[in-house]
């Protein structure tokens, strides 16, 4: 049986997506305007830590790591050119926030695969905390 729902203050849940490739409009550059562009995004998102799981702990006690797949694909907003990578980063992780607020932090890794010459990976890392995002939008 599960006990409280959020954990010891050292414990911690990451839940990781790892280098899902996506098209996305993104660019400020004439030839990188108006068709996509293949990213390689990585999403760990902070999520409060039950005190105990065990074989019959069910879904609901955790995320579902299709929720993360889905705000790097699905999520993101058909026909919308982003002009920087961090925007698309920053509608992730707004989206994961709002789907659940259990989440507490979120990292995106976005790696621009296209501008890659001899296997580099050239991007950015953006990481949010609930607490900061939520007096931004306030």
């Amino acid at each position: 049986m599960m006990a409280k729902s959020h954990g010891d203050m050292n414990d911690s849940l990451i839940l990781e997506v790892a280098d899902l490739e996506t098209d996305v409009l993104t660019g400020i550059y004439s030839e990188e305007t108006g068709k996509p562009q293949p990213l390689r995004i990585t999403i760990n998102a902070r999520y409060d830590v039950a005190d105990h799981y065990d074989a019959d702990t069910p879904l609901e006690a955790s995320k579902n790591y299709m929720d993360l797949k889905h705000a790097a694909g699905e999520g993101l907003p058909a026909g919308v050119h982003f002009k920087l990578i961090e925007a698309v980063a920053d509608h992730i992780c707004e989206t994961l926030f709002v789907q659940d607020v259990r989440v507490q932090a979120v990292t995106v890794k976005i790696v621009k695969l296209a501008i890659a010459e001899a296997n580099e990976k050239i991007g950015i890392t953006l990481h949010r905390e609930r607490a900061a995002w939520e007096s931004r939008k306030a």
